[in-house]
């Protein structure tokens, strides 16, 4: 898995995630993670256009960084989700606990309303 992360207005992160997550490449995340958490109110777009798969480790990681990004007042969304991950995101439920958008710019506009 590659990660880049690149700035928007309002403060916002965008975390662009490419190739395949899972048990292997998690550490490379939350290490990303870790940085991007470190601002005071972290406000992050993670960019899946580029994701081609994510296994349950890889969604431990985003639900753990939730919860201290939730605690901190920020919040992380999802954009750009192929179909597989897109179905892997309703059925494990987490379309309810993470707002989900068809593409990174409408994830941004939202941060502005």
């Amino acid at each position: 898995m590659q990660a880049a992360v690149t700035e928007h207005r309002a403060e916002v992160a965008v975390l662009h995630l490419r190739g395949e997550l899972d048990a292997d490449t998690a550490g490379q995340l939350h290490a990303t993670l870790a940085g991007l958490l470190e601002r005071p109110v972290p406000r992050i777009v993670v960019d899946l256009t580029g994701l081609k798969f994510c296994d349950s480790v890889g969604l431990s990681a985003f639900i753990t960084s939730k919860e201290v990004i939730s605690a901190r007042g920020g919040w992380l969304s999802f954009a750009g989700a192929n179909p597989f991950l897109s179905q892997l995101l309703e059925t494990v439920g987490l379309g309810r606990y993470f707002a989900i958008f068809p593409e990174v710019e409408d994830a941004i506009a939202a941060a502005q309303m």
